[in-house]
């Protein structure tokens, strides 16, 4: 049997600072094309979990260690990124401290999701309405 041909598995987390005014939530500016501002997530390594990649991904990024709060949904138009077609399952988590770009992360801000006026990488700007719409309501819906 032939192994099949699939996407590549992808973790996106979106990092919440609870602990300050308006909870912003933190973007990377990509050192990398394809350019842009980005949820901190990366490539699943072979031998861990998606939620173990995610707060990898978090950690090497942004330097902060983060926690899992709720799965919003798992993101797979194969258009979403510009080298190939990947599955990505976007998380929505935690973390305190200051954060701080690294590995692949050219800069790093807080941003108020409700107003993000910057150019979002991949199908990033879907995912930021999506988490808006899930704080507003309170509701996961399934990506289209």
């Amino acid at each position: 049997m032939t192994k099949p041909v699939t996407p590549q598995i992808t973790a996106d987390i979106i990092i919440e600072m609870p602990m300050l005014d308006d909870r912003p939530i933190i973007l990377i500016e990509r050192k990398y094309e394809p350019y842009g501002w980005a949820i901190p997530g990366g490539f699943v390594e072979v031998g861990e979990t998606i939620a173990t990649a995610a707060r990898r991904e978090a950690l090497e990024e942004t330097s902060l260690e983060v926690d899992l709060d709720v799965l919003l949904g798992i993101y797979s138009d194969p258009a979403r990124d510009p080298r190939g077609h990947t599955a990505c399952a976007v998380f929505i988590g935690n973390a305190s401290g200051k954060p701080v770009a690294a590995d692949d992360a050219k800069d790093i801000a807080l941003f108020d999701p409700f107003q993000i006026d910057v150019e979002l990488a991949f199908d990033h700007r879907q995912i930021v309405e999506d988490y808006c719409d899930y704080r507003r309501d309170g509701i996961i819906k399934l990506p289209k």
